[in-house]
């Protein structure tokens, strides 16, 4: 719509999965397109969606566009790339015991169900969401297993020249222990192998005074934040 993308999980617990995104390049944001989005929502009785524009594309009237609909602001998520010349190496993992690779077909499930266990999300509904989105031609799916079962997970989008990391989760009792370092320098090697010269992810800016793990992991492999990109909340 509008050359973005409005995705509607109505049935979605966590509120995270309905999104509007992806707008003001093929088209400019107007207050038409922004009540074409709501009118979707509001005929697929959705609980509510987040809408998200990046900076350099908002109208001068978006503050009227927020009002008309009763968006809130929330989280600012920082955007972040680097050339593939300037990734930075990783430390060493500090989990001998674990093995990380290439997700196999076989494997899709679990990947699926431990990524929304990492992120602490119900795995009822969406575990068949993801295990499909793992069956992709452009994704590739990354792990790290400890005993035989999958503890961490990462994803990775080829689009063009572009390699996107995302779905970066651990299991909270195997956390603090490289895997995710791990895993984003496996991924960013398969971008590179691919011929990827760009690398991209997304990571939520922290609070004043507070931490974000999978920011610092980012920027620890050489990922630059290019901007912030605030999320506005819709309910009906």
């Amino acid at each position: 719509m509008g050359g973005g993308v409005v995705l509607s999980v109505r049935n979605d617990v966590t509120g995270y999965w309905s999104k509007a995104l992806g707008f003001g390049f093929t088209e400019p944001v107007t207050p038409g397109l922004i009540d074409r989005v709501i009118d979707f929502y509001r005929a697929e009785r959705s609980r509510g969606a987040v809408v998200q524009i990046a900076p350099e594309v908002l109208p001068d009237d978006w503050p009227r566009i927020c009002e008309r609909h009763g968006f809130k602001p929330d989280a600012e998520i920082y955007k972040l790339g680097c050339s593939v010349d300037d990734v930075q190496p990783g430390p060493v993992l500090t989990a001998p015991d674990a093995r990380v690779g290439l997700v196999g077909p076989a494997d899709a499930e679990a990947w699926a169900t431990a990524t929304l266990r990492g992120f602490g999300m119900p795995t009822d509904g969406l575990s068949d969401m993801i295990t499909a989105s793992a069956k992709a031609g452009d994704t590739h799916q990354f792990a790290a297993w400890v005993d035989g079962e999958i503890v961490a997970t990462g994803n990775l989008l080829v689009h063009g020249s572009i390699g996107l990391l995302n779905a970066g989760a651990t299991l909270p009792a195997f956390r603090n222990r490289g895997l995710q370092t791990a895993l984003i320098a496996a991924r960013i090697a398969a971008a590179a192998e691919a011929g990827c010269r760009w690398i991209v992810a997304e990571a939520e800016k922290p609070a004043e005074g507070a931490d974000n793990p999978s920011l610092n992991n980012l920027r620890r492999a050489g990922l630059r934040p290019l901007y912030a990109r605030r999320n506005w909340v819709w309910s009906p």
